[in-house]
């Protein structure tokens, strides 16, 4: 079953159940893939799917950090409730022991050595997590790796 498929499917049953807070985000999440679909002019595969989910769960935490950060715990409450229902449709994180040694695997593929390396080393990395790993995460971890 496609993403899509799903998403109709898990739409219908909260409207069933009365969860609102739920039906809320998978609709923004269905306008955002079909405004996606609208720009790119062409149908989403499951792959782009799941990077526009990425771009939501990104801003939802980096809403949520905002909010707490100015003292809007009602506001940092409802992304993180938001967060939640996006996560359940990525693929299961990778561990930070699994993405080291994905990245210190594509480091030596690279032969990256120094920082000014990154370029080379985390477009592959990205792609070879598919979203099971955040960005930023990695990010850290090749700055980490190749610093040394």
């Amino acid at each position: 079953m496609s993403l899509k498929e799903q998403l109709n499917q898990d739409m219908k049953a909260a409207m069933k159940a009365k969860e609102t807070d739920r039906l809320s985000t998978i609709r923004q999440l269905r306008s955002a893939i079909k405004n996606k679909e609208i720009e790119l002019r062409q149908e989403l595969d499951d792959t782009s799917i799941l990077a526009v989910i990425g771009t939501l769960v990104k801003q939802r935490r980096e809403s949520a950090e905002l909010y707490r950060a100015n003292n809007r715990p009602e506001l940092a409450d409802k992304e993180e409730a938001e967060l939640t229902v996006l996560q359940q449709y990525l693929p299961t994180q990778l561990s930070e022991v699994e993405i080291r040694d994905l990245v210190a695997e594509v480091i030596a593929e690279t032969g990256a050595a120094s920082p000014k390396d990154m370029g080379k080393v985390m477009p592959v990395v990205m792609a070879r997590a598919g979203g099971a790993a955040e960005g930023r995460l990695v990010n850290q971890i090749v700055r980490e790796l190749l610093a040394v």
